[in-house]
């Protein structure tokens, strides 16, 4: 249930490579389904500058309130605005239709010293 293709975070974000040198975040199935029926989706507009580690927004579910976290420094150049109408679209589909922001990273290399697929499923079942 751990895509290969992605980068991880110890925070459980992932991150995949989208068009025009951005990168596609979302959170893992394995932080969804920590969270539970998530029912709101806090994210930021397009244009503005994160640091890696700062937060992005928040997911709410019916359990808790969710930090989403930057996994890297860049500028954000898209959100997946169908969260708004239907955020549980995280729990159904966290790897596709259920991703977060688009960010354009200060420096693409970055990219590689994140969490492989191995690396995250270790975290994951330890």
């Amino acid at each position: 249930m751990i895509p290969e293709d992605l980068r991880y975070t110890a925070e459980h974000e992932w991150v995949a490579a989208a068009d025009g040198g951005a990168v596609r975040v979302g959170i893992t199935h394995f932080a969804q389904d920590a969270l539970g029926d998530i029912v709101y989706v806090q994210l930021p507009e397009a244009g503005v500058v994160v640091a890696a580690g700062e937060s992005l927004g928040e997911i709410e579910s019916t359990k808790s309130v969710s930090e989403i976290y930057a996994p890297l420094a860049g500028t954000v150049s898209g959100r997946n605005e169908a969260l708004v109408d239907t955020p549980e679209l995280i729990n159904s589909d966290p790897y596709r239709a259920g991703w977060l922001v688009e960010i354009t990273p200060a420096d693409p290399a970055v990219v590689d010293g994140l969490l492989s697929a191995d690396a995250y499923r270790e975290l994951t079942e330890s």
